[in-house]
């Protein structure tokens, strides 16, 4: 995972917080590590009712059970050792009931055991409580009936199974250096509950001693003088010490943290290296203190000096002496030695050097920042385009080519016959914000870093399949500078598979983009599908796996803020490369988002629908886990029934629930991470019941995650974007109502003498250009490469649209602007002085009038002969059909070199021009129907066919023309070739129909020839 490069320089300002909100006024203090109550409804009459019936339920099958067992039926222990003749003896009725007694006794221990386990977990607070094997229903019933006699007496935290991930660092806890660090390293660390448990015991009763201590002495050590120490606690769970928590904690207000990090800067630590900024410290570092912190974990030297072990003082002092060292001119030398390097440059870190695990390394920008990030940019300048979505390319990327899926679709059912007036034609242009929003789409889409991502995974998952190993949780993976792959694990799992190698510490899987290049697509399911963009930190974008988060995820701040995250979260989930049968619950909003994905989006209105939804759907997959045999989602996907079971289902809630069903959602998603479902629920503070990660996104597109160690910035979809996306998707829907608006025909030329172009580009087939003289140097192929996307868009082009076409790696906002001045000097003026290449009214280039390519020819001549002047005269519809048929060459650039034209993935120009010849094939073949001229047709349809050979339409055509020759071998030929064209999969039904009728002894030749 790449982390923050420090600053070399020692006069640099103060840093920023480290976690904490930039704000200048007021900001919005991160919670600390120590235990808040869950701020919970007042206890009503209603509650103490519950707990008294649960009470009840309790001692009648607690003490009850056993009680009346012993008096009707004895106890279960026999009074002597067990002979033969006990096997021997006739089975009886009293024989029946006593086992049936000593069955009743082992349910009676089962629930026994349920109940212990429900009733340590909930008065501890350590995390999900165990499960008794084979308990099932009876834990169930156990754990309702604790929470309910605990509800008026406990907190909220210890109720709910997860509620006590939230944190468990209490005030006073002496915990383990830095070797217990490097247990539980990475962002975030499996927590290790076991210990935590009987470390925050001890926390607390310190904690409480060193508080009262503090306010018994009152001022009495600041006026005293002593120097007060704090020692960096190793990480707990999900938690990790900062500068700002130590600052809250212990001089009340987290702004604070400058004071300790300017008394500290530079100092050498217990291991060796130096604090250089605010955000970079490890756990085993020594922290002078104003004189004013108060708080059970801080060391007072040296009246506190018999209460810590040897070790510590011995460091405390050695410390103290660097002070005046560090403070009298080392400054600089000391941030210099303080670089982090990158993850996988990075050395093994050996027990007294542990790896920091809160910010990631300075790595160059990224592919997809690149992508998203040309000319413009760079010279100040965003042309009106959505920044948005010019900075998420795998988001841009994903709504891309599901836009391109949509457009094919669309066209298809048109020539089909399934939606009328579009055969042939464009899909409907863009206007106003859309046409900005697929201008940003096409600017800021990252394809290949998607396609890579997606073959990485897959690769990944299909490499431990064929090691017989099963899929480690991942918690998130980072897409460095480089093109580079970091995943952090949730814990260590091993040695990675070949050519994946371990990163900065055995939590980090790291694959370099030279290795992910070589990978081929793999035939094995997504494993981490529920992958989702956040935002970026230092020019590396982070990735958070919903799907494994141990419980809730929170999102707080304004509303209009969380709702453009939820919408950047649901449009990339909705539409990404690396997930497989997605299912996405949107609960209180995103009601427009669903043309995007129909068949991934669902909506409910409230929380009673999703609890209800949820609860059966979470019985439902532990069921299947446990009839499979697997203890999770991720061994699932890598067995053989990975197609068919655990698809990923995420649930995005944007309005905070009540109290009360916070609690109950909490509950329900406790396992919700081993069943391959992910929660993020908005919120309006910073409390939520059962949050296991919590983050904040502020008015100024932070994304701010403290105890994770996150300060990001936002992956947004606002509003204003998300509607002009939806837009784009309903406007290429092909199943839209009738009051659609008109489709718009294509860009038209005179077709006929007197309308002959200056410039004629050839575009059908190989790449020629008449009417212009050959360029001269370097630029030559990408003056073609211009004026061809300037051909295909005759609507006109945003200039960062050709920017990133050209250069999709980006480039220097001084040569776009000289290859546009080239490629307007190439193209000329005409007759009246007009230039070639202009401008319209929203900024985009466009091409004059008289630069017309073979393509708009060839439309043109479609379009008169089948709703122009053809439609009056057979004989004119016919001329207009056999000339755009001539026109039709081969494949559109056919000759165009390897390594340019990219951008023609992001087209549907592949899906258009095969459509039209056909439908041009087509019409001509029925215009010689019509005349009884069957070669005629033969021949028209077998040079569309060269260009279309996909299209069934054709060779249906093909079979009644070649059937009106009378001429059955032909025909039984005509048969044999299509039978072998169709290869495993056989003929489709409709051809197969068709054969039926005009050759019924077709299958008789089928079967001699098998």
């Amino acid at each position: 995972m790449p982390r923050r490069r420090t600053s070399s320089s020692s006069s640099s300002t103060a840093p920023s917080a480290p976690s904490a909100p930039s704000a200048p006024s007021a900001p919005s203090a991160p919670r600390n590590r120590t235990p808040q109550r869950v701020r919970v409804r007042r206890r009503s009459f209603g509650d103490l009712v519950k707990a008294f019936l649960a009470f009840l339920v309790l001692a009648v099958l607690v003490v009850g059970v056993p009680l009346a067992l012993a008096v009707t039926a004895g106890w279960p222990f026999p009074g002597g050792a067990p002979s033969l003749d006990w096997l021997q003896r006739e089975i009886t009725v009293t024989t029946f009931l006593h086992i049936l007694t000593v069955i009743v006794w082992f349910a009676w221990a089962q629930f026994t055991a349920c109940v212990l386990v429900e009733v340590k977990a909930a008065l501890s607070g350590v995390g999900v409580p165990g499960r008794v094997p084979g308990s099932g229903p009876s834990q169930l019933l156990a754990r309702q009936l604790v929470a309910a006699l605990l509800l008026v007496g406990a907190t909220a935290a210890s109720l709910t199974p997860g509620l006590s991930q939230l944190g468990q660092s209490l005030e006073g806890n002496q915990k383990p250096s830095v070797a217990a660090a490097q247990q539980t390293p990475g962002l975030f660390a499996q927590q290790q509950e076991q210990a935590a448990a009987t470390a925050n015991a001890l926390a607390e009763q310190a904690g409480q001693a060193g508080q009262a201590a503090a306010r018994a002495d009152g001022g009495a050590s600041a006026a005293h003088g002593d120097t007060k120490y704090y020692r960096i606690q190793p990480p707990e769970g999900r938690h990790h010490d900062s500068l700002w928590e130590v600052a809250e904690r212990h001089l009340g207000d987290g702004r604070r943290y400058k004071e300790i990090f300017e008394l500290n800067k530079d100092r050498v630590q217990p291991d060796g290296s130096r604090l250089s900024e605010a955000s970079l410290i490890r756990p085993g570092w020594i922290m002078e203190m104003p004189g004013d912190a108060r708080g059970g974990e801080l060391v007072e030297m040296p009246d506190a000096a018999p209460n810590v072990s040897e070790q510590v003082q011995q460091q405390i002092s050695d410390y103290a002496r660097s002070g005046d060292h560090a403070q009298g001119g080392g400054g600089a030398q000391g941030s210099g030695d303080a670089q982090v390097s990158l993850p996988e440059q990075r050395p093994a870190p050996t027990p007294a050097t542990p790896a920091n695990p809160v910010t990631p390394a300075t790595p160059a920008p990224s592919a997809g920042q690149e992508h998203a990030a040309p000319a413009a940019e760079q010279t100040g300048r965003s042309f009106g385009l959505p920044e948005a979505l010019l900075a998420a390319p795998l988001l841009a990327a994903g709504l891309l080519g599901a836009l391109g899926r949509r457009r094919r679709q669309a066209l298809w059912q048109s020539a089909l016959g399934a939606v009328g007036g579009r055969r042939g034609m464009e899909p409907p242009t863009p206007t106003g914000d859309a046409q900005d929003a697929h201008d940003a789409l096409l600017v800021g889409a990252d394809p290949e870093g998607v396609r890579l991502l997606d073959r990485s995974l897959r690769g990944l998952a299909a490499s431990l399949a064929a090691e017989s190993r099963p899929l480690p949780v991942v918690y998130a993976a980072w897409m460095s500078g480089n093109g580079d792959l970091h995943l952090q694990l949730a814990q260590p799992a091993g040695k990675p598979p070949s050519p994946w190698r371990q990163g900065q510490d055995q939590t980090f899987w790291m694959l370099a983009r030279a290795d992910a290049e070589r990978y081929e697509d793999a035939d094995t399911a997504a494993p981490y599908p529920g992958l989702v963009s956040l935002g970026t930190m230092d020019d590396s974008r982070l990735l958070l796996n919903l799907e494994a988060v141990p419980g809730l995820v929170s999102l707080s701040g304004a509303e209009a803020d969380r709702a453009a995250v939820f919408a950047s979260v649901a449009a990339e989930l909705a539409t990404n490369g690396w997930s497989d049968r997605m299912t996405i619950t949107l609960v209180g909003f995103g009601d427009d988002l669903t043309p995007l994905a129909p068949n991934r989006i669902r909506h409910l209105d409230g929380f009673e629908d999703l609890f209800e939804t949820m609860s059966a759907e979470t019985r439902q997959r532990r069921g299947a886990l446990g009839a499979a045999g697997h203890d999770s989602v991720l061994t699932g996907r890598t067995g053989p029934a990975q197609h068919t079971r655990w698809a990923p289902h995420l649930v995005l809630l944007a309005a905070q629930p009540s109290d009360e069903d916070a609690l109950r959602l909490a509950e329900l998603a406790a396992d919700a991470g081993r069943l391959g479902i992910g929660y993020l629920v908005g919120t309006e503070g910073a409390d939520l019941p059962g949050a296991a990660w919590e983050m904040e996104i502020t008015g100024e597109g932070r994304l701010l995650a403290p105890l994770l160690g996150l300060e990001l910035d936002a992956q947004l979809l606002p509003a204003a974007q998300q509607r002009a996306v939806v837009e784009l998707f309903t406007e290429a829907d092909p199943e839209r109502g009738p009051g659609r608006p008109a489709n718009t025909p294509p860009f038209l030329v005179d077709i006929s003498e007197q309308g002959r172009p200056a410039v004629y580009a050839r575009l059908v087939g190989s790449y020629e250009i008449i009417g212009l003289d050959a360029p001269d140097g370097e630029r030559s192929a990408q003056l073609h490469e211009a004026l061809a996307l300037l051909l295909l868009h005759r609507e006109g082009v945003h200039p960062r649209v050709l920017s990133s076409a050209l250069w999709p790696r980006g480039v220097t906002g001084d040569v776009r602007d000289a290859l546009l001045e080239r490629l307007r000097a190439w193209l000329g003026t005409d007759a009246d002085g007009a230039p070639r290449l202009g401008t319209d009214a929203t900024g985009r280039l466009t091409l004059a009038k008289s630069v017309v390519s073979d393509l708009d020819v060839l439309r043109s001549l479609y379009y008169e002969a089948t709703q122009g002047r053809g439609v009056d005269s057979r004989q004119v519809r016919g001329r207009l059909l056999t000339d755009a048929l001539v026109l039709v060459r081969g494949p559109l650039l056919a000759d165009r070199p390897e390594g340019r034209y990219r951008w023609l993935t992001h087209e549907i120009i592949d899906a258009q021009l095969p459509l039209l010849v056909a439908d041009t094939g087509l019409a001509l073949s029925e215009f010689h129907l019509e005349r009884n001229r069957a070669e005629k047709a033969i021949e028209a349809l077998n040079a569309a066919l060269r260009t279309a050979p996909a299209d069934e339409r054709l060779w249906h055509e093909l079979l009644r023309a070649t059937h009106a020759t009378d001429d059955t071998g032909r025909l039984r030929a005509l048969a044999a070739d299509l039978i072998g064209r169709s290869g495993a999969r056989g003929l489709p039904p409709r051809t197969e129909a068709l054969l039926d009728e005009l050759l019924p002894t077709w299958r008789d030749g089928v079967a001699a020839a098998g």
